[in-house]
């Protein structure tokens, strides 16, 4: 991220083994994928990719590590942005909504590819999400409590508006008609109304 504009995505630039691996793992899944045919899509000998990352498991772990601080970041950025409970949970959503639209790759890959970590690193991981999620139950329950939103359930409208988000990596199109701005701007709107808003 650069500085703290969350709202800024330049092009991802990775090491070319990493990006021969993350290509790899969109195309055929992590266990799908050899270490011959990331060494391949690289340009590498194999023990030229191993030069870089000592295994295939080292390369998803450093690709999860991106995604997570990349978007942990960018979510605190976008939080520390907002003023009261409501805006702070429409600035998280919209960051939500633009990360998985502009690293729709990352994105992918990191809901599809957590089942493959091994411990220690998965565990660290699924905290990182947990840090996330933990973000977005907070001001989903400050509104509640201010009045502001009228959901019954908050814990489960936090989770259903996460939910909703990341699954944006699952379809987005970069090349279609609508851009990563227009789809935040709606998965707000949609966010707030699931959170049933009482405001305007």
């Amino acid at each position: 991220m650069d500085g703290t504009d969350w709202r800024s995505y330049p092009d991802l630039e990775l090491v070319v083994p990493l990006q021969a691996a993350l290509s790899a793992f969109l195309q055929y899944g992590y266990h799908g994928s050899t270490m011959r045919e990331i060494a391949r899509r690289a340009g590498l000998s194999v023990p030229g990719v191993y030069h870089y990352y000592a295994s295939k498991q080292d390369m998803l772990v450093a690709i999860l590590d991106l995604t997570m601080d990349d978007l942990l970041a960018r979510s605190r950025a976008a939080r520390a942005d907002g003023t009261d409970a409501v805006q702070r949970f429409s600035y998280l959503v919209e960051c939500l909504a633009l990360f998985h639209t502009h690293r729709r790759e990352l994105g992918f890959v990191g809901a599809s590819e957590m089942r493959s970590l091994e411990e220690p690193q998965r565990e660290r991981l699924v905290e990182s999400r947990r840090l996330q999620q933990r973000m977005v139950d907070v001001e989903v329950q400050e509104a509640c409590d201010a009045g502001l939103f009228a959901v019954a359930r908050p814990r489960d409208a936090a989770r259903a508006v996460v939910t909703m988000c990341t699954g944006l990596a699952q379809w987005f199109d970069p090349s279609g008609p609508v851009t990563p701005e227009d789809v935040a701007a709606q998965y707000v709107g949609f966010a707030l109304d699931l959170a049933r808003y009482r405001g305007e």
